[in-house]
């Protein structure tokens, strides 16, 4: 950061606002404009908080891509969008990114609502190439044949199943096809560029030149099938010696190019234009650097993956730990640890969610029982199938919102052959800043459809510990769905006790008279938010503790003495908890008025807690006056 003013740092950026006029500037002025909106972007996300290093690292790459393709008609497809500001701030939302991730301000992903240039809506990991080719062949089809389909995907996110099925398909075309893949390498973890040659042979190798006498070559040779398959081999061969990742992506049958610096815009426009007048598919292997240009973020690009507001000038200030008051994800990480030292059958996976999770201490204390299998959310499931056959009891720690990525596998691999697979679900109801991407707002309907699993709520920070117990101790598969952030405060237990599977807990009785009788069945995180609602109106309260299997007793003794019933759940009212108590109901020929409190048939957006919980008509001011109401026109 420097202590220039406004007027002088940003000088150059500001005479950017669309691609159209990054383009009319000479070629070295792009460092100095990279520069600008890298000190632009640490300063607004700094405000707004965000996905600050991954965005850092793809600055220069972003300025080459909109610099060299006719954008947006060329389609780019961040993957995920965690690397996406760079794009934003030079495809006219400069000035939004002021209220980046705040209700009504812009999404923190590629949103194709938001704008043209954002071709495809990302947020979910390995999605890029996939859609970036459905466009590809789209446009073939359809005989267009000059315009670009560009993924960028990190190589983090080339891990998942999805993005390597898509390679295996690209490789089928040639000719007419013009997808450009490039891979932001950030993290070493395919092999690293042997040096100046092999950044040379890419800019050598992508040449208008070359290209053309290795098609006349190709079509000489395929008259004589022995030569040409020779040829093939001695060129992958060559190619792979020089550049040893190239071998992932010929098993595919696709031109490789690179690794080269992605910080070197000389270089990265070089190959961009020389890529340009090639066909395609190809793939372009770029090594960057996350964080790069802020030194805080890159010696620990894990802290600034995503951050809250901070001050530039100081960088993040760790915060003092808070035993008395955990987040639901510290309760997890210090009963998994103890779980596991009571239990050695005990093993942990994530898929690539180590930190959000909470097993960063699990994998310092016992790492021959953890496994961060990376973005591969089916593979950590069926994984854990494969442990549980074999005698272990995992547990599969992971968000909500990826789950939605391995339902397949939760019913075949698991719930099918009713193994002890244990799901610790975090993120579990609205999450924020993210939006409808992110929020875990499926799993209660999806969860309670799947035979033999059992799906439990926790209202606070001891139910936690109680539940995530309970469901170890389980022969069979169990899901614990828990929020993000702290609850309420309430003391833990030491131990590693259980409770009654299917059984809930009534925390207040009603004592208003006949004609006003209301119960709050409440779920997980919405005990909290109604039970003010319930002390004002002189309510029972039920913290209900289990999805499913669900407490029938307590259901229908509620129905019996009370005027009116309100199921209230942070999750989809669709086939949720509230449906579960319907169908009850139902089943036993109960006809007592029911009030479901669930997130209505839409997506919610992103913004702060507060508002989205009101949006979604699940906040205590809300259900307050639709249950007066009801209420009144009993």
């Amino acid at each position: 950061m420097t202590d220039k003013t406004p007027e002088t740092r940003f000088k150059l950026l500001e005479s950017v606002n669309y691609p159209e006029d990054l383009r009319t500037l000479p070629e070295e002025s792009l460092p100095i404009l990279a520069h600008e909106i890298r000190e632009f972007m640490i300063e607004s996300v700094s405000k707004t908080g965000g996905h600050l290093s991954s965005s850092l690292g793809a600055v220069e790459l972003a300025v080459a891509i909109h610099y060299v393709f006719n954008t947006p008609e060329d389609a780019v497809v961040w993957d995920v969008g965690h690397q996406a500001y760079a794009h934003k701030i030079l495809t006219g939302r400069r000035e939004a990114m002021a209220g980046l991730r705040h209700w009504g301000g812009i999404s923190g992903f590629p949103k194709r609502s938001e704008s043209p240039y954002d071709s495809f809506g990302t947020a979910h990991s390995s999605t890029s190439i996939s859609a970036a080719l459905g466009m590809a062949v789209a446009d073939s089809l359809a005989g267009k044949t000059d315009r670009w389909h560009i993924a960028v995907i990190g190589d983090g996110a080339l891990t998942g199943g999805m993005a390597v099925e898509a390679l295996n398909h690209a490789g089928v075309y040639k000719d007419g096809v013009k997808l450009l893949i490039i891979l932001n390498d950030n993290n070493c973890s395919i092999s690293p560029a042997v040096g100046a040659l092999s950044g040379n042979l890419g800019k050598l190798v992508s040449s208008a030149p070359v290209w053309k006498m290795r098609s006349i070559s190709k079509k000489a040779l395929k008259g004589c099938p022995s030569l040409w398959e020779l040829a093939k081999r001695l060129e992958k061969q060559t190619v792979n010696f020089l550049s040893p990742p190239s071998s992932i992506f010929s098993t595919f049958d696709l031109n490789y190019f690179g690794p080269i610096d992605g910080h070197n815009l000389a270089e990265l426009v070089h190959i961009l234009k020389n890529l340009r007048n090639l066909t395609g598919p190809v793939v372009l292997h770029v090594k960057t650097q996350k964080g790069h240009g802020y030194a805080p973020a890159e010696a620990d690009p894990t802290l600034y993956h995503g951050v809250s507001p901070f001050d530039p000038k100081v960088g993040i200030l760790p915060k003092p730990a808070d035993p008395a008051h955990p987040t639901y994800t510290q309760v997890f990480s210090r009963w998994v640890c103890d779980m596991a030292a009571a239990d050695k059958t005990l093993y942990a996976i994530t898929p690539a969610m180590r930190e959000g999770s909470g097993l960063v201490e699990f994998e310092k204390k016992i790492p021959d029982r953890y496994r961060d299998v990376a973005i591969a959310e089916q593979h950590a499931v069926t994984f854990a199938a494969g442990l549980a056959c074999a005698g272990m009891h995992p547990v599969v720690a992971i968000y909500s919102t990826f789950a939605q990525r391995a339902y397949d596998q939760i019913v075949h691999d698991v719930a099918i052959q009713n193994l002890p697979v244990m799901f610790a679900v975090d993120r579990g109801g609205l999450v924020g800043a993210d939006g409808p991407t992110h929020h875990g707002v499926f799993d209660l309907a999806y969860f309670r459809s799947i035979p033999n699993l059992t799906v439990m709520v926790p209202s606070d920070e001891n139910e936690t510990r109680l539940m995530l117990t309970t469901a170890f101790r389980m022969k069979t598969p169990a899901a614990v769905r828990y929020p993000r952030g702290k609850g309420p405060g309430v003391a833990q237990s030491g131990g590693l006790e259980t409770i009654e599977i299917g059984k809930s807990r009534t925390l207040r009785e009603s004592g208003a008279e006949k004609g006003k009788r209301v119960a709050f069945l409440a779920f997980g995180s919405m005990v909290n938010v109604v039970r003010p609602i319930a002390e004002k109106l002189d309510a029972t309260l039920i913290d209900m503790r289990f999805v499913k299997p669900l407490d029938t007793e307590a259901v229908l003794k509620a129905a019996d003495i009370h005027d009116l019933l309100v199921t209230a759940e942070e999750g989809v009212a669709a086939g949720g908890a509230g449906s579960a108590v319907l169908e009850c109901l139902s089943g036993e020929g109960r006809t007592v008025p029911v009030l479901v409190k669930g997130i209505a048939d839409r997506f919610i957006d992103h913004g702060d807690m507060a508002h989205i919980m009101k949006e979604a008509g699940i906040d205590a001011e809300t259900i307050e006056c639709d249950v007066r109401a009801r209420l009144a026109a009993l």
